[in-house]
């Protein structure tokens, strides 16, 4: 009997113990980093693209073709 509550103890000392460590804490909060990291990317990358292919792109061959486009 002793034999298991000694036993029984020391799996509630490493259950205890290794609820108290944590050291991989910092995995959570590195991967939220990444994750919103991501996002905001992905957002300014959509932006831009939406901005060169409704604005800047027209524009720009509307110039080019009114340079090359001269009588003369």
């Amino acid at each position: 009997m002793k034999k298991i509550i000694s036993k029984v103890k020391s799996m509630f000392t490493c259950a205890k113990v290794a609820l108290s460590n944590n050291q991989a804490e910092g995995f959570v909060d590195s991967g939220v980093k990444i994750l919103i990291a991501v996002v905001i990317g992905a957002l300014l990358l959509g932006g831009l693209y939406t901005l060169f292919g409704d604005t800047i792109l027209p524009t720009l061959t509307t110039k080019i073709q009114g340079l090359f486009n001269f009588a003369g």
